[in-house]
């Protein structure tokens, strides 16, 4: 397992003619809060939130940061709202392959090998895959050097046609979650790259092949009877269909860019006989 360096969008500036007002109320808008409540929140008052959104004051960096903090907003947009008040960016933006970051890049390969026999990965905002265990590589065993080409990129990987999805036996409901997913993400961070990564993997066909199996009839062994607590992943591999359930995990409070959009993901066994399997190939 290695972990590849990707490269990452540049911060924002802030739209012609626009100052830090109108964007600091489109976030509030955007996150459902009046003006007196962050106001409560930021410790500030109605009248002076008003006047930094109609650029009648223009708010320190301190309250800049306060307010975005509370509302929320991700790192990387943080930099853009103090760009956009005139400040220097307060997030530094470490490539991942800095040896400021040797400490993270270390943790998370022992953190995704830890995890073995099981799948576990880690993507960055764009889900371009930077490190992923050996229960990841078995997923993808089989699949053409086109698609393996670095950076590998997970949604790509899973919904393209030539990739995973013919083997996804619940291809229509986990292609709906992961599209979903990316709908959010897309709202929140207002990333073009994403954006145009999910025209693509929403404009591919689903094989007719996968939705035929997609009561997880396999052909050589019956369904399990589980009561999956998540929607699982229901993917073919060697003639089994093994079930997993997804968990994504993020830093906490982190104080990078890089940092903040990384995103680990397991993938849990959803029912014994996964357990089984994969423990059996790790032996």
């Amino acid at each position: 397992m290695t972990i590849v360096p990707t490269g990452t969008d540049t911060p924002a500036a802030a739209p012609a003619g626009k100052g830090v007002g109108p964007l600091l109320r489109a976030w509030r808008e955007r996150r459902r809060v009046s003006q007196l409540e962050l106001a409560l929140r930021a410790d500030s008052s109605a009248r002076h939130i008003s006047f930094v959104e109609t650029g009648r004051s223009r708010p320190s960096e301190e309250m800049v940061l306060r307010l975005a903090e509370h509302l929320d907003v991700p790192v990387r947009e943080r930099n853009s709202l103090l760009l956009a008040a005139g400040y220097a960016p307060h997030y530094p933006e470490t490539p991942l392959d800095d040896p400021a970051l040797d400490a993270l890049r270390e943790g998370l390969e022992r953190l995704i090998q830890g995890y073995e026999p099981y799948p576990a990965l880690v993507v960055d905002a764009g889900y371009d895959v930077v490190a992923a265990n050996r229960g990841i590589t078995m997923l993808l065993d089989g699949l053409p050097e086109s698609l393996l080409q670095p950076p590998l990129n997970a949604m790509r990987l899973t919904l393209h046609p030539q990739g995973m999805a013919p083997r996804i036996r619940n291809l229509g409901e986990w292609r709906g979650h992961l599209l979903a997913q990316m709908e959010r993400q897309i709202a929140l961070h207002r990333s073009e790259p994403l954006r145009a990564l999910y025209e693509e993997v929403a404009a591919y066909p689903a094989p007719e092949a996968a939705d035929a199996g997609a009561d997880g009839d396999s052909g050589d062994e019956p369904s399990p009877s589980v009561p999956y607590f998540a929607l699982p992943m229901r993917i073919e591999h060697d003639g089994r269909v093994l079930s997993f359930v997804s968990s994504i995990s993020t830093f906490n409070t982190p104080m990078d860019v890089t940092v903040s959009e990384l995103a680990i993901e397991t993938f849990l066994p959803a029912d014994p006989a996964t357990a089984k399997y994969l423990h059996a190939l790790g032996d």
